[in-house]
């Protein structure tokens, strides 16, 4: 087949996964064109089978901003046309799925069908606002097939925006040959070099991930035990955790690694993930640790007990309970055989349930009905 891919070519979640699908799907040898502003940043070389068609704004005077959701159904149209795309596949409802909207019109008689993936914010933050409901809502009920990351995301829009279309459940995933435990080969002394317990965090530090919990669940953990926090990604609280870790005189304890791409590498060498998040519809960092073999403390929200079990992976706890989350790092990170009997446990459900292996197919044969039925 050949696919046109839109997503937010960043480092959130939506991103990660679209990004990677596209090089699972080019893999498995079907022609894939990213068409956005940026080149996805897990993109990192040249591979048969993947294209990328930038987008091109216009800056005019008379706009106060680029008018990108135009830019961008005119970049798929011409995509479509020039490569003969079987179909779009949009990732984040606003405003891709709008565009494809568009493009899909432009290119009548011909018709171009669009599948959309909500992945969290598009349906609990952005379309939920009322403003926004209304767009939401029609690019949902127009696309050719809509897919949820977890059962909780597919619940909210249907509850949300009242849809009367099918919304399926599609997971995030994980390369499990890509993420996967490091036996000993990750690069651990350079982050402790005296046999410290490390902690990992992985998000794109925006408010909803809670990061300065981060840092106090981190702190309290090192009063007890000897410990390093190594804090993957960037975004706007990276700022707060940095002065909080100044003021608590533990910068020395506290590595930030900014954005990554090899992030596999980073959490092989990690004993606990911590992901105290306010809300999380699937909780992608959590599902690439437990791949690594890496247990998780997590908010209890959202679609994460979907991916992690209470007890069994890592634990759940109440958001913004920093106490609790830190005991229960405490918890694992004390016990080697517990630490040994949650890391199994978490690259076995990871390999069960969520490895590309299982869920790509499940894309191809969503493909392949839309395609029957356009």
């Amino acid at each position: 087949m050949r696919i046109g891919i839109t997503c937010y070519p960043t480092y959130g979640g939506s991103g990660v996964v679209a990004t990677e699908l596209g090089l699972e799907l080019a893999a498995r040898g079907h022609d894939v064109h990213f068409i956005s502003y940026a080149m996805p940043v897990r993109i990192t070389e040249a591979a048969e089978h993947i294209h990328f068609h930038e987008v091109e704004m216009l800056n005019y005077p008379l706009f106060d901003h680029p008018p990108y959701t135009l830019a961008l159904a005119t970049a798929m149209t011409n995509v479509a046309v020039n490569e003969s795309l079987d179909l779009l596949h949009v990732h984040y409802a606003i405003p891709h799925s709008v565009s494809a909207y568009l493009a899909r019109a432009m290119l009548k008689p011909r018709r171009l069908p669009f599948v959309t993936t909500l992945h969290g914010t598009d349906i609990t933050l952005v379309g939920a606002d009322r403003s926004y409901l209304p767009i939401t809502r029609f690019s949902i009920e127009e696309s050719d097939a809509v897919t949820a990351i977890s059962e909780y995301l597919r619940q909210v829009t249907l509850r949300e925006f009242d849809i009367r279309r099918p919304v399926e459940v599609i997971p995030n995933f994980v390369n499990c040959e890509v993420f996967r435990p490091a036996n000993g080969k990750c690069r651990r002394e350079e982050f402790a070099p005296h046999g410290e317990k490390i902690l990992v965090h992985l998000s794109n530090f925006r408010p909803v991930k809670r990061v300065p919990d981060v840092v106090e669940i981190f702190s309290l953990v090192r009063r007890e035990l000897p410990t390093k926090l190594l804090m993957i990604g960037d975004g706007p609280d990276r700022t707060i955790a940095e002065w909080m870790v100044r003021e608590k005189k533990i910068s020395r304890d506290v590595i930030f690694l900014g954005k990554q791409n090899q992030v596999q590498d980073l959490l092989n060498c990690a004993d606990v993930l911590l992901l105290p998040s306010d809300l999380e519809s699937f909780g992608l960092a959590a599902l690439e640790g437990m791949a690594c073999g890496v247990p998780a403390v997590c908010s209890r929200v959202g679609g994460v007990s979907e991916v992690l079990r209470d007890g069994v992976e890592g634990f759940l706890v109440e958001a913004r309970d920093v106490h609790t989350m830190a005991t229960r790092a405490l918890e694992i990170l004390s016990s080697p055989e517990r630490h040994a009997e949650m890391s199994l446990a978490a690259r076995q459900r990871a390999l069960r349930n969520f490895c590309s292996n299982n869920i790509i197919p499940l894309y191809e044969d969503l493909y392949q009905r839309v395609l029957k039925n356009s």
